[in-house]
């Protein structure tokens, strides 16, 4: 029986975030791994800017900056990444990915990049195109709106 939910943006958002959820840990428990995608997003977002500050971490993967810091920690506690003191504001920390950190992702981007498909199997590949330039349009123009909006620019 379907309901009127079953044709709501909302519900389809969080439905598709459960699949992708479910699909990334699957694939990471695989791999042996604990990793959540939000610490691979942070992971990603490090390696191509080293020396971060978190609160400009937060605002380029779009998290809450009150709560980066404790993906951080877990970064930290295993190994991947680092923070050091900022010499310019001491109240900032700078963030770098250890060897570690580097090995690991390197590692699981192809991993990440090979189950895409799969979180819109019921897409052909043109579809899948489609798909992600709309999403990305709606989430571009929604992102006002959100908690933890999404800042590229130099400074959150």
């Amino acid at each position: 029986m379907a309901l009127e939910i079953h044709n709501m943006a909302g519900h389809l958002i969080r439905r598709l975030n459960q699949i992708s959820m479910s699909v990334f840990q699957e694939r990471m428990k695989a791999q042996g791994q604990t990793m959540t995608s939000v610490q691979f997003a942070a992971m990603n977002a490090v390696h191509a800017n080293p020396g971060i500050d978190q609160a400009r971490l937060a605002g380029i993967i779009a998290y809450d900056r009150a709560t980066i810091g404790g993906v951080i920690d877990r970064l930290e506690s295993k190994g991947l990444m680092v923070r050091k003191v900022c010499e310019h504001d001491r109240r900032a920390r700078l963030v770098h990915l250890t060897p570690d950190g580097e090995a690991l992702l390197d590692a699981l981007i192809p991993v990440v990049r090979g189950f895409q498909d799969d979180i819109l199997s019921g897409l052909s590949d043109e579809e899948r195109g489609e798909f992600l330039r709309l999403a990305a349009k709606a989430a571009d123009g929604g992102n006002h709106l959100s908690r933890a909006p999404l800042i590229l620019g130099k400074k959150p």
